[in-house]
Formats: C-alpha cells, sequence, structure tokens
C-alpha cells in the first residue's frame, strides 16, 4: 500500500489553476508533518508549503498569496489550491510526509 499518493497535475495556461491531492494514511495524516515539493526541470526540489502537526501551515516564498493548502480528515486528504499559475511553478509535484515518505509525484505543466 503506498503511503502517500498525489494526484491532480496536469497541463494549464499561465493565470490558470490547480489543484493537487495527497491521500495519505491514517497514521501519516495523523501523526507527520506533511509538505509539497517542487521540482522544476533540471533543478532542486524545493519547498512549496509545509503543514505541521498541529496544522500551522507555511508556504514558500515563491507561492504566498496564490497557493494555498487545505485538507480533508475524512478523506486523509491534503490539497494543493494554485491559482494564477506562472511558468516558473511549473515542474513535478511530490508530496511529503514525517520528511520520509514521498509520494510518486505528479506533474504540472504551465503554458505562456
Amino acid at each position: 500500500q503506498a503511503q502517500l499518493m498525489e494526484s491532480g497535475g496536469g497541463s494549464v495556461e499561465a493565470g490558470g489553476s490547480l489543484n493537487l491531492s495527497c491521500v495519505a494514511t491514517r497514521y501519516i495524516f495523523m501523526q507527520c508533518q506533511m509538505d509539497w515539493y517542487r521540482q522544476a526541470p533540471g533543478g532542486e526540489r524545493e519547498l512549496v508549503s509545509s503543514r505541521s502537526r498541529d496544522t500551522t501551515i507555511t508556504y514558500g516564498d515563491g507561492v504566498k498569496g496564490r497557493f494555498s493548502v487545505s485538507e480533508d480528515v475524512s478523506t486523509l486528504t491534503m490539497y494543493l489550491h494554485m491559482n494564477s499559475l506562472k511558468i516558473a511553478v511549473m515542474g513535478v509535484y511530490y508530496c511529503s510526509a514525517c520528511g520520509s515518505y514521498w509520494g510518486q509525484a505528479t506533474q504540472v505543466i504551465v503554458s505562456s
């Protein structure tokens, strides 16, 4: 059983929106800090958002005001709502938990 499973990536025009989902196991959802990371083509993985165990959420500088995180406890899902998408945020998005669990990733393509 996968510990984390992302979905929701796709292709969108600049200025558009996408919502990513990360479904976790119950243990992970309840016990772990859960993060979203992005890896741009040829780049390093960078933190997009972080939801702490007390549900405090922080965002990377490049996405503040445009991205938001929400969660649904009933489905053990964390969402990343991405608005006003820019080409600069295109890449492969990963859901991570407890610093050691990683999902299979989902790709976000932003076109001009």
